[in-house]
């Protein structure tokens, strides 16, 4: 097949869920066309088998804001008919089914047939998708797609919810290249450079938005390190970084704690971490939380959204209620104080994780394929 996958280019979920999911295909032999406004970051080669097409959004005078959803479903069009694509991926529902949908029009008028199959990833629907400025048109979007997929069963009620929805829409969750993370030594990369022998590396890995909670993940930390030696590894970038900051220095564990940034190598600092801290106020799916569990880590989360179709209670990790602290610190107290348990629970989170390996679910992806293909 040849297929287009429009989305977020950046380190956002659903752009590297999109670009994983390209780069599986096209080791599958099917030709993809990455098309948006910059190469995505997980798309670190161009193959015979892979194209990325960028689109250029010209600046005038006469707008305030460039319509990037114009010059997007123009290249959309432009690139099904110079490379003869047959099918339109659309990752995220703002603005990238809205402008397929423009391309499918556009494309009709010269006798042109193309299905498109639009993913909701989860903010695109829960909080921007949600806002009354854009709902109806994301409903639009959606009820106009051929095919509609959710990355979780959590995702889909909320959509179903939110919006009125004409369309079946079938859940494929999230996943991940299993066989990509085996554990293995980092020789450039040990795991004294980020605590001592005695101590328990935990991490938090996020956009650092209030969704994401990190002041719970500081005050969890807390409690952890007065009963055990730890260091907390806070990795990413976003408005709430500041907050988390203050509140390091005001609990006077500005020795424990790092602030790493936006990172390319989480990897490495996965693999040498002992527990993960995802408290958020809601996810959509967690895939932060599944990328930790390949990498043999126990998480310690919120029971909200679709963290409970990821992180297992009592196996992978431990679900708690949003905001409470308390019996949060006190799980992760309970599996790192204890060796057994916690290598119990390191092997428990891997084998959680390869439920999710991306060897079932891109099949589950190039059925519903088929099925657009045959229907259009």
């Amino acid at each position: 097949m040849k297929i287009a996958i429009v989305c977020y280019p950046t380190f956002g979920g659903s752009g590297v869920v999109a670009t994983e999911l390209g780069l599986a295909l096209s080791r599958r032999g099917h030709e993809v066309h990455f098309v948006t406004y910059k190469q995505p970051v997980r798309l670190e080669t161009i193959s015979s088998h892979i194209r990325f097409h960028e689109v250029n959004v010209p600046e005038y005078p006469l707008f305030h804001y460039q319509p990037y959803e114009l010059a997007l479903s123009s290249k959309l069009v432009n690139v099904v008919k110079n490379y003869g694509v047959e099918l339109l991926h659309v990752h995220y529902a703002i603005p990238h089914a809205y402008a397929g949908y423009m391309a499918k029009k556009m494309l009709e008028e010269e006798g042109i047939s193309i299905p498109m199959v639009t993913t909701l990833h989860g903010t695109d629907i829960t909080l921007v998708g949600n806002h009354p400025f854009y709902k109806p048109a994301v409903t639009f979007s959606i009820n106009n797609s051929d095919f509609v997929t959710s990355v979780s069963d959590s995702l889909k009620e909320d959509t179903l919810k939110f919006f009125e929805i004409r369309k079946e829409i079938e859940v494929i969750p999230n996943f991940i290249d299993v066989n990509k993370f085996k554990k293995q030594i980092f020789t450039d990369c040990q795991r004294d450079l980020m605590a001592h022998d005695d101590e328990m590396i935990i991490t938090h890995v996020s956009n650092f938005r209030k969704v994401k909670r990190v002041e719970d993940v500081v005050k969890i930390f807390y409690h952890i390190q007065k009963n055990l030696k730890a260091r907390l590894m806070m990795v990413g970038e976003g408005p709430q970084r500041e907050v988390a900051e203050k509140l390091v220095r005001e609990l006077g564990l500005r020795d424990r704690v790092l602030f790493l940034g936006q990172s390319n190598e989480i990897d490495k600092i996965l693999c040498f971490s002992d527990l993960f801290l995802l408290p958020s106020e809601t996810e959509s799916f967690g895939l932060a939380a599944l990328e930790a569990m390949v990498h043999s880590v126990p998480v310690i989360s919120s029971n909200t959204g679709g963290l409970p179709e990821v992180n297992e209670h009592n196996f992978s990790g431990f679900l708690h209620d949003v905001g409470d602290v308390k019996a949060m610190s006190e799980s992760a107290i309970s599996i790192l104080g204890d060796r057994e348990k916690l290598t119990k629970f390191k092997k428990q989170a891997r084998i959680a994780a390869e439920k999710f390996d991306i060897n079932n679910i891109v099949p589950m992806y190039e059925e519903l394929y088929q099925k657009a293909l045959i229907k259009a």
